[in-house]
């Protein structure tokens, strides 16, 4: 049995109300608990489909492993109410695009070297690939993990985005919608942490991320994935093929926190669901 950390009131009462929604609109297929370490903290790296998905992996991460700390855009926390919940639940809070973003990465090393389970979508947003399979990645989830020694688990999810589509505003209640969710196992970084180049090393850890990740869609989904990951980036300003080096977590996407971000615009808490810079 997996020990589990403290979880302050505000949290259990947070994630008493957001459970609900994730068991009442879903038919759940939860695999791969084995994959879930016995013990310390860890990084869980999943894909992004929906708004609405991170209500299933809280629901899955408190159930198989500990309530997961989630990186929050720092306007969150003014929110009347919510903001008083969300600080008193001990998310991470990120004031995005400014150098102090730097210090999320700081607060997500210190939950995992007290054991805890910090989640992060490395895609920084809900994926734009038109057929909904991962995109490329941002390194801050390997960052995170390297740097605290702890290990990375990939997670795939597929059917939240039938619930609430990318582009609408309104979820589909009925009926209970199936979830797939499956959990891999941790990626082995061992030879990457002995990299002098940090950046490389982050870089090299995000493709076999992005590729783990992509493979646990492709078995839930039953089909083959695209052979390149759509590349987001070059949207960018100027057709940038890759993500701008930076040692700010605004930078490596560690500060999209598409989770709470996501569920608080799907309830019509902010103006817009997060994106990468």
């Amino acid at each position: 049995m997996r020990a589990q950390p403290t979880v302050p009131l505000a949290y259990k009462f947070v994630i008493g109300v957001l459970i609900w929604p994730a068991i009442l609109l879903t038919r759940r297929r939860w695999q791969g608990r084995d994959n879930i370490p016995a013990s310390g903290g860890f990084v869980a790296a999943a894909n992004h489909v929906s708004n609405l998905d991170f209500l299933m992996m809280v629901h899955l991460l408190t159930i198989w492993a500990s309530a997961p700390k989630v990186l929050i855009k720092d306007s969150l926390l003014r929110v009347p109410v919510v903001g008083a919940l969300l600080k008193g639940s001990g998310m991470i809070s990120v004031k995005r695009g400014t150098a102090q973003a730097a210090a999320a990465l700081e607060g997500g090393q210190r939950a995992l070297q007290h054991g805890e389970c910090v989640l992060v979508y490395p895609e920084g947003t809900i994926t734009k690939d038109p057929e909904m399979w991962p995109m490329r990645g941002r390194p801050g989830a390997v960052r995170l993990a390297l740097d605290a020694g702890v290990p990375l688990v990939p997670i795939a999810q597929w059917g939240p985005q039938r619930i609430l589509a990318p582009t609408s505003k309104f979820p589909r209640l009925f009926p209970p919608t199936k979830v797939s969710i499956l959990v891999g196992p941790a990626l082995d970084l061992s030879d990457l942490a002995t990299w002098e180049d940090r950046a490389a090393a982050a870089s090299e850890g995000t493709e076999r991320l992005m590729a783990a990740i992509t493979a646990l869609v492709a078995q839930l989904r039953g089909e083959a994935a695209p052979a390149e990951p759509f590349n987001q980036f070059a949207a960018l300003a100027g057709g940038e093929p890759n993500p701008p080096a930076s040692s700010t977590a605004a930078d490596h996407g560690i500060d999209q926190a598409a989770t709470a971000t996501g569920a608080a615009d799907a309830a019509g808490m902010t103006e817009e669901a997060s994106a990468g810079p």
